[in-house]
């Protein structure tokens, strides 16, 4: 069983890559909050390095859409990748939720299955990358020996 997640930073990762019809599936039903922020579209630079230790360099841009709300004494704050609107509206109500006395409740009803479709999605990826997987041996010559 996957440990529960515990930090905000695990939870607005999650919320973030969810896919937007699944946490709308999860979560229909808004409560009031307050905007702070409307969900506005933009885009950020990825950068990489090279050989993962090396220089940096920027590899592309990537839409992305964030949304800050304010839910009681909370805020909540999400930023999703591409143009979906509700998808970031939806993760900074959750964010803010999570910060107050529902986090059992939306951890239990939300995120655990968000999490188990996740992983289950992880295992299905590595496994059709595993059936590709070429072995290399080599044999010892006579002469080598």
């Amino acid at each position: 069983m996957p440990p529960l997640i515990e930090t905000r930073r695990d939870w607005m990762a999650l919320l973030a890559k969810a896919p937007p019809a699944r946490l709308a599936a999860l979560a229909p039903d808004l409560p009031a909050h307050d905007t702070l922020r409307a969900p506005e579209i933009g885009a950020i630079m990825l950068e990489g390095r090279i050989g993962g230790t090396g220089a940096r360099f920027n590899l592309g841009e990537m839409t992305v859409t964030r949304c800050s709300v304010r839910l009681d004494a909370a805020e909540g704050h999400a930023c999703v990748q591409g143009r979906d609107k509700e998808h970031a509206r939806r993760a900074a109500v959750l964010d803010a939720l999570m910060q107050g006395g529902e986090a059992a409740r939306i951890r239990a009803e939300i995120l655990a299955p968000l999490r188990a479709e996740a992983a289950a999605a992880r295992a299905a990826r590595a496994e059709k990358a595993a059936a590709t997987r070429v072995e290399f041996f080599t044999l010892m010559r006579g002469e080598d020996g």
